[in-house]
């Protein structure tokens, strides 16, 4: 093999090895796409735990969010949150969220969410919290909620444990 060819095979392994985890935390059935789904870490006595994640609708159909639930959480609701006289505030969404046809809705901070309620034990982080969504239109999918730390950031991929030649 020539150094042009051993290159572009490298390339092609880093390219490959350091994308699957990004794809592999996105979720396609049917015509709904959910991408990065995530959390934040609760801290022990906290009940209520968040969950986040855009909805792509790919279809020519509206479809509706119409609930959630976890084996995490007592129950799982669609809320949003807004503000209302200078407060801001938090309500169920009535009739559940709908994913317009051709669209995206992003459940992120201070706009609709999830709300994992009466949590079973604390949300931490780096864990992968399962969640079913269930849909007016489209099938349940089976999703993981990726906690993440408060700040934010997503952990930065762990190379200890790879060799390199």
């Amino acid at each position: 093999m020539n150094r042009t060819h051993l290159f572009s095979v490298g390339l092609l392994f880093a390219a490959t090895t350091l994308a699957a985890p990004v794809l592999a935390h996105d979720y396609s059935q049917g015509d709904i796409h959910i991408e990065h789904p995530w959390s934040r870490p609760t801290p022990p006595g906290t009940p209520m735990g968040v969950g986040y994640m855009v909805i792509s609708n790919h279809g020519n159909q509206d479809v509706t969010l119409t609930s959630a639930q976890s084996p995490r959480a007592s129950n799982v609701s669609i809320h949003e949150t807004h503000m209302h006289g200078g407060v801001m505030r938090m309500s169920p969404v009535k009739g559940g969220l709908v994913i317009p046809a051709g669209e995206s809705v992003e459940l992120k901070p201070h706009s609709y969410h999830l709300m994992l309620e009466q949590l079973t034990q604390p949300l931490a982080e780096g864990e992968l919290i399962p969640v079913e969504l269930a849909f007016d239109g489209a099938e349940a999918m089976a999703v993981e909620l990726e906690v993440h730390p408060l700040d934010g950031k997503e952990k930065a991929m762990d190379h200890s444990g790879m060799h390199h030649h």
